[in-house]
């Protein structure tokens, strides 16, 4: 039986501490009673009150780990159906399908451009992890033969994916050390795949012929104490499929149904031919709500702009990003070199240090406290305006590394200038570009001119 709030603040130490984020224990208990925080946020809770209150903290949605090493990832735990509440928790995974019908070089190919979707994007790696690797061939030796290869060409997670079980325990003595994501489980196959998955500890995908179906297969996996589960509803079209993530999702959050109480897989690559859909098939997967979503093709141009959104959809609204507050060098800036200045929101930042690095041009780069704010909408809120600058300017130290006395704004403020002119009497204010793309020329031109 689910404890209630006031059972549960029974049980926490009354601090009314807020270091778990929220004034006092009553509202945590509370906030923990609905499945929209985690036990582990208050620092002070006693042993024997995580024992008895082990149910409650348990997260509506189970989180679950595939894989070993560098691309090992957690997906689930999530606590709300919108990020505004909250924010979102594990990142969903992409996942690129291989198939053991594929020529030595093609499966090479196919794994090295896996490989390389790596990108650095605002200070975060964004990355395919997952390798799914489909039996194709109804040969086990061919499918273990296949899955050899693959361990040899990478580190990425793996998921083979059969439904017979004599073709899976081929597939698990290959891998079973990779904490691989077996896929997967049907109604026909429940007891002997889940028997294979319970005797190595694997995490398993079960899959529905819908969600009545899925229902009863989840019952089914947790009466043979199965717990890492991952769940397929079985549809195979864009109006179901998303119908029955939004559904899962509705059910484990506001229901609290247990059997779907776990994490979701989408699998875009057997949905359509066009690979155009595919891709849109996945993006709307990922905002509803797939924590794994698998496609057809390694190509970065359809991976990169989804890596993307995950990025923006997993980002906390709550808390912008940003970076550090000082004075960044670009290159090897001495004495002569240019300064800029510009906001602290990572994105900006990123952008800005990226073009002054492809002017190669050494220079300065102050960044300024906006509270994450990028630059029209911090100078709208009196985050980046000549008072903060000139502070900034003030107290950073440049003045000892500099034999000029020249600062470069954003053009988008250049209407700050004349003011900050007043803050900064012995400085001379510059007018930058107003779009980043236009700094390597601008930066080139200060530097032939000699300003």
């Amino acid at each position: 039986m689910a404890l209630s709030g006031l059972d549960i603040f029974k049980l926490l130490p009354k601090t009314n501490c807020g270091e778990c984020n929220l004034p006092t224990c009553l509202a945590f208990a509370m906030k923990l009673a609905g499945g929209q925080a985690k036990l582990e946020d208050c620092p002070y809770v006693s042993d024997e009150a995580k024992a008895a209150l082990a149910d409650a903290a348990a997260p509506p949605i189970r989180g679950i780990v595939v894989g070993k090493g560098d691309k090992q990832f957690k997906i689930g735990e999530e606590l709300v159906l919108f990020r505004h509440e909250k924010r979102f928790i594990n990142p969903t995974v992409m996942g690129v399908r291989v198939s053991d019908t594929m020529s030595d070089d093609e499966l090479s190919a196919a794994v090295e451009k896996t490989k390389s979707n790596s990108w650095e994007r605002v200070g975060q790696r964004l990355e395919v992890k997952l390798l799914a690797v489909k039996c194709e061939s109804c040969d086990a030796g061919k499918f273990k033969s296949c899955l050899e290869s693959v361990r040899g060409m990478c580190d990425l997670a793996i998921m083979p994916m059969t439904e017979d079980p004599e073709i899976m325990k081929a597939a698990i003595d290959v891998i079973a050390d990779l904490n691989p994501l077996l896929y997967c489980a049907t109604a026909e196959n429940i007891d002997s795949m889940g028997a294979l998955a319970k005797e190595k500890g694997l995490p398993l995908v079960i899959k529905g012929n819908g969600l009545s179906s899925l229902a009863e297969l989840s019952e089914k996996a947790a009466a043979l104490d199965l717990k890492d589960l991952v769940l397929d509803p079985g549809t195979r079209n864009l109006k179901d499929t998303f119908e029955a993530l939004t559904a899962i999702r509705r059910a484990a959050l506001i229901s609290k149904f247990k059997p779907f109480g776990f994490p979701t897989i989408a699998l875009p690559c057997e949905e359509t031919d066009d690979i155009f859909f595919e891709g849109a098939s996945a993006a709307v997967y990922i905002a509803k709500y797939a924590d794994i979503v698998v496609l057809s093709s390694p190509e970065a141009w359809i991976h990169y702009p989804l890596q993307v959104e995950i990025q923006n959809i997993y980002t906390d609204p709550q808390k912008p990003m940003a970076v550090d507050s000082k004075i960044y060098e670009i290159g090897s800036p001495g004495p002569d070199s240019p300064l800029l200045v510009t906001t602290n929101f990572s994105l900006t930042y990123f952008i800005v240090s990226g073009e002054i690095e492809a002017s190669k041009v050494d220079s300065w780069l102050g960044i300024v406290d906006s509270e994450g704010q990028s630059v029209l909408t911090a100078w709208a809120a009196g985050k980046f305006v000549p008072e903060t600058i000139a502070k900034f300017i003030n107290t950073s130290g440049i003045a000892e590394k500099i034999n000029h006395r020249k600062l470069i704004i954003p053009g988008y403020v250049a209407q700050i200038s004349g003011e900050l002119d007043e803050e900064l009497p012995e400085w001379e204010i510059l007018i930058g570009p107003r779009e980043a793309a236009d700094i390597p020329v601008y930066l080139r031109n200060y530097v032939s001119a000699g300003s």
